[in-house]
């Protein structure tokens, strides 16, 4: 029964813990967030200063 109740992904997920402790994580995980947001501002004021 355990046997197929833990997966490849848990054991990512445990190393990560692990490596990056548990105060790390959030902040890792907003990150890509946050720099698809400054990316997408930035791309939108270029195209806006094109058409100026």
């Amino acid at each position: 029964m355990l046997r197929n109740a833990f997966q490849p992904w848990h054991l990512v997920l445990v190393v990560c813990l692990l490596v990056f402790g548990s105060e790390r994580l959030p902040d890792m995980a907003r990150s890509p967030g946050r720099s698809m947001r400054i990316l997408k501002s930035e791309a939108h004021a270029l195209r806006s200063d094109d058409t100026a």
